[in-house]
Formats: C-alpha cells, structure tokens, sequence
C-alpha cells in the first residue's frame, strides 16, 4: 500500500510544514513586542550610570597615568565639545591631548549642574563642582583650543588632586536625566546620581540618591 501525500499540514522529511513555521513566527514576533519597549525603557534609566561610569573610568585612567609617568594629567568635563577630556600637562610646552571621550547628549543627561533642591551627598558634603571658561587651553593634533567651558581636576603624580590655581580639589559632580519637556527638571528621581572626589588620594565615590539623601552605591 503506497503511502498518503504529503500535505501542507504534514511535516515532511524535509523540514517543517508552514503551519509550525507560522506558529515559530508568531511567538517570536509576540516575544520582540513585549521586549523591545522594555529594552529601550531599560536603556533611558541607566544612562545616568552610564555616564557616571565613563567619568570614573576617566578619572581612574588620569589617576594611573599620573603616577604611573610621574607627571600632572588634566582631567577636564567639556560642555563646549560634551566630551571627557585627557591632557598631559607640560611645563615646557602646550599641555597635550591624549585621550577624548564623548558624553552623551545633554539633553539626555546632565553633568554640568545639581537637579533643583539637590544637595550634595554629606558626609562629605564637598561643594559643587563649578564649570568655567578655560583659559589653560591644550593642543589637539596641533590646534590650540581654549575658552571652551570646563571643569578640570588636575591629578598629580603624589596621587593628589589639585583645581586650575593648585589647591586640593574636593568635588561633587551630579549626573542626572532631565525630563524632555524641562530640562532644568529630574525625569526621575530615581536617575540621579553623584561622584564625589578626594582631593587628598583622588578616591571617587558613586552616589545614588532615593529622593531624600543620597546612599553609596
């Protein structure tokens, strides 16, 4: 007795039939609608870490430099490029450019202020980090840039950290999301973070803030 056809509802020795082909589809389009807005939600709150992430990795490799070359590095936030800066200083030249890192868009976070009604974590309460025009300047591929606005920590080979003028440099620098619609306005609460820096040994510590102080991560 020769054997039934094979139908468009029977699996063959080829392969599958279209019925279970659909039926794979079908879930994984199910699956990408559920996931992708939850990955893209996932995305938007931890830019702040994100981004708090690159400026200690930043500071951490401006540190080790340092002491590694025994010499002064410049760590500079840069609002006029929204880059992370890296600058060998020279006493007998221009200060050299060595390292640049974009930040992300200012419009998705923020560096260069607190939040509103935002005070810094305390302990250690050291003041906020104060962006100014830079008047030092570095050479980039051969071009001098100056006057861009910054913030500048200056590493030095003892592993202390000094600002512009030499004196020890105790910072706090908030990173925070703003909201689309106002960007002088936390989108959450929960988004807000801070570094703190030790002027003493250039030791950074991660804050998170829970709405009414901030905790250690």
């Amino acid at each position: 007795m020769s054997p039934a056809p094979s139908t468009l509802l029977s699996r063959t020795s080829s392969g599958f039939s279209v019925v279970e082909l659909l039926t794979v589809l079908l879930v994984i389009g199910v699956l990408a609608a559920i996931s992708v807005p939850y990955f893209f939600s996932y995305t938007k709150l931890y830019r702040s870490d994100d981004q708090s992430l690159l400026v200690i990795d930043a500071m951490q490799e401006a540190s080790q430099r340092a002491l590694s070359r025994r010499s002064t590095v410049r760590f500079e936030v840069d609002l006029t490029a929204n880059s992370l800066n890296l600058i060998d200083e020279d006493p007998t030249g221009p200060d050299q450019l060595f390292k640049s890192m974009p930040l992300l868009a200012p419009e998705l976070v923020r560096i260069d202020a607190p939040p509103p009604a935002v005070a810094p974590p305390n302990p250690p309460n050291y003041a906020t980090a104060v962006f100014a025009n830079d008047n030092i300047g570095h050479e980039r591929d051969g071009v001098s840039v100056t006057g861009n606005r910054v913030w500048a920590a200056r590493f030095r080979s003892d592993g202390s950290v000094v600002g512009a003028n030499g004196v020890p440099l105790n910072s706090s620098l908030f990173i925070w999301s703003p909201r689309p619609d106002d960007v002088n306005a936390p989108n959450s609460i929960g988004e807000i973070r801070a570094l703190t820096m030790f002027a003493g040994s250039g030791a950074v510590r991660y804050w998170r803030y829970d709405g009414t102080e901030f905790k250690p991560y």
